[in-house]
């Protein structure tokens, strides 16, 4: 299968900045996409900033002009680059992939999802 593993989370304070990173694993074919989401406590998962392989990138309005997101293809790794960190940034930030991968015998396409990485920003 795949697996995601996301780094970098941590503790900033408001100003600050902090990058995360995800590393894709396993029997991948090609990653299609990648996404990073966010959630808080009692909300629903909101997507922060996603891109395909070929470039295209999108932005939740919160986070335009403040958040980047960037690929690796040859090291199927994603990061995304928080700047001018606010408290309302605070949340549990996960990666998501779209993946074609090999399973089971057959080609298949799937969205995988990291396990999350804790980031606060302190006033």
């Amino acid at each position: 299968q795949v697996q995601l593993e996301e780094s970098g989370g941590g503790w900033v304070q408001a100003g600050g900045s902090l990058t995360l990173s995800c590393a894709a694993s396993g029997n991948i074919l090609n990653i299609n996409a990648w996404n990073w989401y966010r959630q808080t406590p009692g909300q629903q998962r909101e997507l922060v900033a996603g891109t395909t392989t070929d470039g295209n990138t999108n932005y939740a309005d919160s986070v335009k002009g403040r958040f980047t997101i960037s690929i690796e293809n040859a090291k199927n790794t994603v990061s995304l680059q928080m700047n001018s960190m606010n408290p309302e940034d605070t949340a549990v930030y996960y990666c998501n992939a779209d993946v074609t991968n090999w399973a089971n015998h057959e080609i298949t396409r799937n969205y995988f999802w990291g396990q999350g990485t804790q980031v606060t920003v302190s006033s």
